[in-house]
């Protein structure tokens, strides 16, 4: 099974799909993110040289785990930030198509992550 792991960012700028700024990260959930997402590279990093190393299969087992659980909280923060300024500026607003274009994006990002 493959599974098409590329990304790609909006084309429209930062903030919200239309380039508007008002949803950005607050500066505590940024840091926090950004230093869980180092962590995580430290780690990837350190993985890496367990392998080189030949180090006990069931130990790198371990550690991947454990990046896989810091990224899932990366993940469960960026919902959360997301949830409380994209979707609910969305659900506020009064435009049903940008109501209805949001609440898609959370059913396919966990419809995505259903498949695996």
């Amino acid at each position: 099974m493959t599974y098409n792991l590329t990304y790609t960012p909006p084309t429209r700028g930062r903030g919200n799909r239309q380039g508007q700024s008002d949803n950005l990260m607050d500066a505590t959930t940024k840091k926090a993110v950004n230093q869980r997402l180092a962590s995580a590279a430290g780690h990837i990093k350190g993985i890496a040289r367990m392998v080189e190393d030949d180090t006990y299969c069931i130990d790198v087992i371990r550690q991947i785990q454990a990046v896989q659980a810091a990224l899932s909280k990366v993940s469960t923060m960026m919902l959360d930030n997301h949830l409380h300024t994209c979707v609910t500026t969305a659900v506020q607003g009064e435009d049903p198509a940008e109501r209805e274009r949001v609440l898609q994006e959370i059913t396919s990002v966990f419809e995505y992550k259903s498949r695996g």
